[in-house]
């Protein structure tokens, strides 16, 4: 076997891992690494093998956390179109992200950017894409981008609690949830 067969298989290992990760915590935060090693068809020596803490384990989720998050907003292509649209999009490109953001909200800390450093209040895309739709007439101007984004992240999540609990589709489930950030951001007459 090359030394490239040996890490690619490798990387693949640890990315299985980091995936199920996501899929055990997200459903529940406190599933021991025993059951995300089971989820991703490993044994627990190799899951510390690759992570030897659960710290590890969670630093490396974080990371792929941030990515994931990177690569949906750049799909969203929040820059074009209405902030309306644009929101649209960015709510559509979320919602894929399924345990990620049930693990997110249950562990919010996992997702700051250390490249990013800490930062308060709302992110500077988001903020313009809302300035945008404040302008051109498709988001109520009452309503303040960082206000907008906890209506988003709390949708979202809302989404995927009812998800879980009814059984819905996740069709239904999106259509909802679009509905609900339509209306909320709709213009009020004067």
């Amino acid at each position: 076997m090359t030394d490239q067969q040996v890490s690619g298989s490798r990387a693949r290992t640890r990315q299985a891992i980091v995936d199920a990760a996501i899929e055990v915590l997200g459903r529940n935060p406190a599933a021991s690494l025993g059951d995300i090693a089971t989820a991703a068809e490993v044994g627990r020596t190799t899951l510390h093998r690759y992570f030897a803490e659960r710290s590890d384990l969670l630093a490396a989720v974080g990371a792929e956390a941030v990515a994931r998050l990177g690569r949906a907003t750049a799909q969203a292509r929040i820059g074009e179109g209405t902030g309306a649209a644009a929101l649209r999009r960015l709510c559509q490109e979320y919602f894929d992200l399924g345990n990620l953001l049930s693990l997110m909200f249950t562990e919010p800390e996992l997702c700051v950017d250390p490249a990013a450093g800490q930062s308060d209040g709302c992110d500077p895309e988001f903020a313009a894409m809302v300035e945008r739709g404040h302008a051109d007439g498709t988001i109520d101007p009452a309503l303040p981008a960082d206000w907008l984004q906890s209506l988003v992240w709390s949708q979202l999540y809302a989404g995927w609690a009812y998800l879980a609990e009814t059984g819905a589709s996740r069709h239904e489930v999106l259509r909802l949830i679009l509905r609900t950030v339509d209306g909320a951001i709709a213009v009020r007459p004067a």
